[in-house]
């Protein structure tokens, strides 16, 4: 489908720049100013009563989509045809933007799979930590995780027994809502304890002696964490394969064999489609899920492309043209809200460059405190580049939650290139109860850096860093070891030729980070 403006009114700013030193945009918006009077003068005569020139449409109305001709206000057939065509491909690029948190569980569920979990027992295991070598948005190197999804249509309400010491877990509906949070930040408050998921159509007796939450979906996303000890992940991989049961409460008495599948150095892909195959991922997560999944206005948004509830989703040739063409514009806008996003309030602090997450602070993406509405962008944002969504990762949980900040830029405002040389100082006495980490990512899939170094991340309880006389550590970026010499334990490995970003984690927060009387260094080029 081709999308070109024509420019009419270009070339006629070009023919004139070359006949007169005045400058061209005011001939350009005089001419057409004068050209609509004529034109609504004209339409104007043809009334009993004096019209309001802004109720009316001219026979000539030059857009961004090039000329729109009318007739009294009608729309000629080659209009029409242009600005349907136009509003098909405005409500793909909106449905991209908006369809990305179904479509990112969807991937992931996808993903889990492929590694061998097809069903809630069946759990992946990060049991030697989570390697560069699966394509899973924004995972860190630095927990154990071990993650399942529930299928509530066919299970019915389901128990998550978590162990003791258990760090922070989430359950996620199919478009990435905050369930119910599992551990340290749960109800259970790491002393573990039976969680019981219901559907969201769920009417019948609950039992007592659970942690109960009811879900807006069918398909969830168990997603738990534990933590290394002595730098090691061994104790916390075999407290979920000791402790960790999943099973449907109707199998209370027949429960179904815990099963563990090692998802360490295994290729597996847990990311959405950024083509056309984008709107069939959503379709899918559609078909399966309640009419009552999602509002009506998101609904709407889908349904005017063709992914509706119990039709087929079948585009015809003009439809998928438009299709291809608004993924490819839907991506490009995804990557802009993301790596250059024009929200101030993205800082965290009020010089540098780290920036939040969860821009607006809140995990409903309210903003404004719900006087915004929703807050779209901040949404998509989110979305295309990571996962998890909880509270615990938001408010203000001292020694509890976790908190993030990520660089896409270095001090001077540019994109971290893998090409040049960088160091970043790490104050002395960091305000993470638990661990700080700093993990390298890939800016075109979103998670972790490919490099020689299976982990490309540093972490407070896992590896041996060189600390300076005051406490701070600097660590060094490059795609040779530039860090001087006995410091080599404080060197992350880039690529040439590739962007790269990171994220600052700390687990279990401390004051000093939500007052700001602490803040990490800005990436710095060095020579």
């Amino acid at each position: 489908m081709n999308f070109k403006l024509k420019l009419p009114i270009a070339i006629a700013m070009l023919s004139m720049m070359t006949l007169s030193c005045q400058n061209p945009n005011e001939n350009l918006q005089t001419e057409a100013k004068d050209g609509e009077s004529s034109s609504l003068a004209s339409i104007k005569e043809k009334y009993n009563t004096n019209i309001p020139d802004k109720i009316l449409t001219p026979d000539v109305v030059e857009t961004r989509l090039g000329t729109l001709n009318f007739f009294d206000g009608l729309p000629s057939e080659e209009t029409v045809v242009k600005v349907y065509d136009n509003l098909d491909f405005m409500r793909a690029v909106e449905t991209f933007l908006n369809g990305i948190p179904a479509t990112s569980i969807e991937g992931i569920r996808l993903g889990l799979e492929e590694a061998g979990s097809k069903s809630s027992n069946q759990v992946v295991i990060f049991d030697d930590l989570m390697d560069s070598n699966p394509l899973f948005l924004t995972g860190n190197t630095s927990t154990v995780y071990a993650t399942s999804f529930l299928d509530l249509k066919k299970d019915g309400p389901t128990v998550v027994e978590i162990p003791a010491r258990c760090g922070p877990g989430t359950v996620n509906d199919a478009y990435f809502r905050f369930v119910v949070d599992m551990g340290a930040p749960g109800p259970d408050r790491g002393k573990g304890g039976k969680y019981l998921i219901l559907p969201p159509d769920y009417e019948g007796d609950v039992p007592e002696g659970y942690f109960v939450a009811k879900s807006t979906s069918y398909v969830n996303w168990l997603i738990l964490r534990g933590f290394l000890v002595d730098g090691s992940p061994d104790f916390s991989s075999q407290m979920f394969r000791d402790g960790l049961k999943i099973y449907p409460l109707k199998d209370i008495g027949n429960r179904p064999t815990m099963e563990f599948v090692n998802g360490s150095k295994k290729l597996f892909n847990t990311i959405h489609a950024n083509n056309e195959d984008f709107y069939e991922e959503l379709n899918d997560v559609i078909q399966r899920e309640p009419v009552s999944f999602l509002d009506p206005e998101l609904r709407g948004l889908f349904a005017s492309i063709g992914i509706e509830k119990e039709k087929p989703f079948n585009p015809d040739a003009r439809m998928k043209a438009i299709l291809t063409d608004a993924v490819a514009v839907g991506n490009a806008t995804a990557r802009a809200i993301t790596f250059k996003t024009r929200e101030k309030e993205s800082s965290i602090f009020k010089t540098g460059q780290w920036e939040s997450g969860f821009i607006g602070g809140n995990y409903q993406w309210l903003k404004n405190e719900g006087k915004g509405g929703r807050f779209l962008d901040a949404r998509t944002r989110f979305f295309y580049a990571a996962t998890v969504n909880t509270p615990a990762m938001v408010l203000k949980m001292i020694g509890l939650g976790s908190q993030y900040a990520i660089a896409f830029l270095d001090g001077k405002g540019e994109y971290l290139d893998g090409n040049k040389n960088y160091s970043l100082t790490i104050p002395a006495n960091v305000p993470a109860k638990d661990f700080w980490s700093i993990v390298m990512y890939d800016p075109q899939t979103r998670s972790e850096l490919q490099t020689s170094q299976a982990l490309p991340s540093i972490s407070s309880q896992r590896t041996p860093l060189v600390e300076n006389e005051d406490g701070s550590v600097t660590l060094y970026f490059g795609a040779t070891n530039n860090a001087p010499k006995g410091m080599e334990a404080n060197w992350l490995q880039s690529v040439p030729g590739k962007g790269f970003f990171v994220i600052f984690r700390l687990y279990g927060p401390l004051d000093p980070w939500f007052d700001q009387t602490w803040q990490p260094g800005d990436f710095e080029e060095i020579n």
